[in-house]
C-alpha cells in the first residue's frame, strides 16, 4: 500500500490519470508522515535542521521519501517492523536497478543532480517541463 499526505480525491484523479491499480491511500489531516519523519513542518523546516533517516539533516522541503513495513497479528495489533529512508528504495524502483547497468547509471548531471532533471510522467514525455525538488510537474513557461 502506499500513503501520501494529499487529500484522496488528488490521489484518485492522478491514480485514474496514470491507469495504476495498486492500493492507495491518504494520510491528509493527520500526523502519519510526521510521525514517521518523512514530512515536516514548516516550523522544522524554518529551525534548518530535521530529523530523517535517523539523523538530523538540512532540507529544505516539505517532504522526503520513506518506507515502512507493518505487521498485523492474530489479535489485530499492529507492529512497525522496518523503516528506510533516502536512497533506501532503489530496489523498489525497478528502473533504478536497469539504469545502474547502463554506461550513464541514473543520468543525475542536470541542475538538481538528481532524478528531477530528466523524469517525467508517462504522459508528459514530449511536454517539457520538469520536476520540482518537491516533487511536482512544473509546466514550462508558457504552456
Amino acid at each position: 500500500m502506499v500513503v501520501s499526505q494529499v487529500p484522496l480525491p488528488e490521489i484518485e484523479a492522478f491514480k485514474k490519470r496514470m491507469g495504476w491499480r495498486f492500493k492507495w491511500v491518504s494520510s491528509y489531516g493527520s500526523d502519519f508522515n510526521y510521525d514517521f519523519h518523512v514530512s515536516f513542518k514548516p516550523n522544522e523546516i524554518e529551525k534548518g535542521e530535521v530529523y530523517y533517516n535517523y539523523d538530523m539533516r538540512k532540507i529544505g522541503i516539505e517532504e522526503l521519501s520513506g518506507r515502512s513495513v507493518f505487521y498485523k497479528d492474530t489479535n489485530g495489533d499492529v507492529f512497525h517492523t522496518y523503516s528506510s529512508y533516502g536512497r533506501g528504495g532503489d530496489l523498489m524502483l525497478g528502473t533504478y536497478n536497469i539504469l545502474d547497468l547502463m554506461p550513464k547509471g541514473h543520468n543525475e548531471t542536470g541542475p538538481n543532480h538528481n532524478l528531477t532533471d530528466w523524469v517525467r510522467h508517462h504522459d508528459r514525455y514530449e511536454s517539457g517541463g520538469h520536476v520540482a525538488v518537491a516533487g511536482r510537474y512544473v509546466p514550462a513557461s508558457g504552456s
